[in-house]
């Protein structure tokens, strides 16, 4: 549309309708204008709290000033020369500071890359190099991107598999303890040690990758108890254990990583979103010896490691230290599960509420019985929240899981503003 016609959401709903495929759904037909920390603002001119946060990306906030500065800084000086042309500083700087951070045991590198699912696709390709061994394991629910090897350890059929088969072979997958489903940190180390039993020999596999905490999934937490039991079957057979902290990592749980709460130190970390605050990044970081093992031209991306992206994460790395993000993580997380708890009071639909430092989820069953979760309810909140000025993302195996992704930096009274919301929109549905 061309002209001086004011665009309006249902105007450029139907442009989007006609020039972009279906099979890219869009949550809502809302289109952002502008955005602040925890608050965005439609073309109408609508307001709205998000508590999706760009689907995790969002951790220090929108357009922090810290970040955009930085951005305009690399701006004037270099776009794009593809690093494994011509290298540039902010590459390197960040790279370190992911090394000394990451909870790796011993010297570790990282290598850049641009999403989420790069970042799984590269760590598989590092791990099946450094072993020599072609076997993935990962787990039901869990969810590792789009691309053709992490939709193969993608845990999910509907909608993100669907059609696209065959997928890559040498891919096998076990239950994710759910104990609120019944399903016991037992039940899946027993389905490990039949798949070793099964379906392909410990000594044929590379690595077993885990969510410390279910993203897509529906925020189900990996105890510490069990990730230690995953390190030791790891240790035992020479497998390597990979870490996707792509939705749970750069504070969202109180932890620069999830898996820092175990005291687990993963052999690869997979990590992107919040990294560079929305800037295109990711990353694989691992210990020296497994990260070099991979020839010269093995690994690399035109745009991996983009020197604006960078910048951008540089700037989140240094304002989660200056800011204290992490420690307001777990403020975030005692507030957002203390009122979430007041509201379940007064609504019996309202099932397990969960978290881990600022990344908390709530169960939407019928009656308080996990037996019977409602897929139906959460796509009527999330509608209603909508409609209030609420920006409320569902999840889980079931699709009956709400998840509070609201950036760390929002203010309690946002946040409280949103809960309230929250609130309203249950008694209206």
């Amino acid at each position: 549309m061309t002209g001086n016609q004011k665009q309006t959401n249902k105007t450029l709903w139907e442009r989007r309708l006609k020039n972009v495929p279906r099979g890219v759904t869009t949550a809502y037909p809302v289109f952002a204008e502008k955005a602040t920390n925890a608050e965005i603002w439609d073309i109408e001119g609508k307001r709205f709290i998000d508590f999706g946060g760009g689907i995790g990306v969002q951790n220090t906030g929108h357009c922090h000033p810290k970040v955009v500065a930085a951005i305009h800084k690399q701006v004037d000086k270099v776009l794009h020369t593809a690093f494994q042309i011509m290298p540039y500083e902010p590459y390197i700087d960040l790279c370190e500071k992911l090394n000394a951070k990451a909870p790796i045991d011993g010297e570790a590198k990282t290598i850049l890359f641009s999403s989420g699912a790069e970042a799984l696709e590269n760590a598989v390709k590092i791990a099946r190099a450094a072993t020599g061994r072609p076997g993935i394991i990962s787990f039901l629910g869990g969810f590792h991107g789009r691309t053709m090897m992490a939709l193969a350890l993608t845990g999910k059929v509907i909608p993100y598999k669907k059609g696209f088969g065959p997928f890559a072979s040498d891919v096998y997958h076990i239950p994710f303890p759910m104990e609120y489903h019944g399903v016991t940190e037992e039940d899946s180390i027993k389905a490990l040690h039949n798949l070793f039993k099964a379906d392909i020999d410990p000594g044929r596999v590379a690595a077993i990758a885990i969510e410390p905490v279910q993203g897509e999934g529906g925020f189900y937490i990996a105890s510490p108890s069990f990730l230690k039991k995953l390190r030791a079957i790891c240790d035992e057979h020479g497998i390597l254990l990979i870490a996707d902290e792509v939705q749970s990592g750069f504070a969202r749980t109180g932890k620069l990583f999830a898996i820092e709460h175990s005291g687990v130190k993963p052999d690869l970390i997979a990590t992107a979103k919040s990294l560079a605050a929305g800037m295109p990044l990711s990353a694989v970081i691992g210990k020296t010896s497994i990260m070099d093992s991979v020839e010269p031209g093995g690994l690399g991306g035109t745009y991996a490691g983009n020197p604006v992206a960078c910048a951008a994460g540089i700037a989140v790395m240094d304002l989660i230290e200056e800011e204290g993000i992490l420690q307001k993580s777990v403020n975030l997380g005692k507030l957002l599960i203390q009122e979430l708890n007041e509201i379940k009071k007064t609504n019996p639909n309202i099932g397990e509420i969960r978290g881990l430092g600022g990344m908390v989820a709530f169960e939407l069953v019928e009656n308080g019985d996990p037996n019977k979760p409602s897929a139906d309810m959460a796509k009527k909140l999330t509608a209603k929240a909508l409609e209030h000025g609420l920006v409320l993302l569902s999840c889980g195996v079931y699709g009956n899981v709400i998840r509070i992704l609201v950036p760390i930096t929002a203010e309690d009274a946002i946040v409280k503003e949103g809960l309230n919301i929250i609130t309203k929109s249950l008694k209206e549905i």
